[in-house]
């Protein structure tokens, strides 16, 4: 019998592609949802529910691995006090609740977590190089970041080989952050924001979901990872990019910082934080980037 992967977060930008790609490698496939389970011919689905504690137990029958990439969408509203909870549970309480399904039913034996973290772990950290021994950096988003993976670590306490993949922007059309910056670029309305110098640490999301599966496929993969291009730019190199790409001009003047942080608010983390990350650890397990440079990158999603 082939090995059995459940996967939290399915539905999202990284879960859809990395289904099809596990899917292709004979793995079988359980996933976690919110909604009432759908018949599906490729993978079984088995409902859950964070907030009221509830998980099909049955869920854990013969898995191997669990892919945790569940989580409410970081930019998506304000963070008032109730979305930071939801953002921070959504992560935290979800992995407390597959780690107390699993104590509950000692009979399930999984041997593997491959969770998702990510580099806003580090904080705005300016022009400094960070690797995964970089100490957390400050405010909400490096907060939530720690929590996240404290949580994972819970797996430890299980025999299990722990995984955690600090991510950057990832690159796809299907969502992400990459349309919203790209969309007034395409109309000649792009802009740089604040200073632009500012780190973007970014990943194609070929190269993402080819890590997850490099991660599930290699059990000498455990701890942290920094799961970036090796080649991160600022925003200013991205802006740029993405317009040399389209062929259009960039010609309106920055977005003062002020600005952003009077509008954004403590949001204006998302878009003025500066993470300059190493990718060195994970390209040391063997692991290789398709998307080394963020103009091939663009290219090639720009191409299809």
């Amino acid at each position: 019998m082939s090995a059995t992967v459940l996967i939290t977060g399915a539905s999202g930008l990284i879960g859809k592609p990395l289904i099809k790609l596990i899917l292709n490698q004979g793995y079988q496939i359980h996933v976690l949802s919110r909604k009432e389970p759908q018949y599906n011919p490729s993978f079984k689905e088995f409902k859950w529910d964070v907030k009221t504690g509830y998980i099909d137990k049955n869920c854990m029958a013969n898995v191997d691995t669990i892919i945790h990439l569940a989580g409410e969408g970081i930019a998506e509203k304000p963070w008032r006090k109730e979305r930071k909870q939801a953002i921070i549970s959504s992560r935290v309480d979800s992995l407390g609740l597959i780690f107390k399904a699993l104590k509950d039913n000692p009979q399930c034996q999984v041997k593997s977590l491959i969770s998702a973290s990510a580099v806003g772990y580090y904080g705005d950290r300016n022009d400094k190089f960070l690797d995964e021994n970089s100490d957390p950096g400050e405010g909400f988003l490096s907060e939530a970041c720690v929590l996240w993976e404290k949580a994972a670590d819970m797996g430890l306490d299980l025999n299990m080989r722990v995984v955690k993949l600090r991510t950057g922007v990832v690159l796809s059309l299907q969502g992400g952050a990459l349309p919203q910056i790209a969309g007034p670029v395409k109309y000649n309305l792009g802009t740089v924001l604040g200073s632009g110098k500012q780190w973007i640490p970014w990943i194609h999301i070929d190269d993402m979901v080819n890590a997850y599966l490099f991660a599930l496929q290699n059990n000498s993969m455990t701890g942290t990872y920094n799961l970036c291009a090796p080649n991160p730019v600022t925003n200013k190199e991205f802006t740029k990019s993405i317009s040399t790409v389209l062929n259009k001009t960039l010609w309106l003047p920055n977005v003062p910082a002020l600005a952003l942080r009077i509008f954004l608010g403590e949001m204006k983390a998302v878009v003025l934080s500066s993470t300059r990350t190493r990718s060195d650890k994970i390209r040391e397990t063997g692991f290789k980037f398709k998307f080394e440079h963020i103009k091939e990158a663009l290219k090639e999603l720009y191409a299809k």
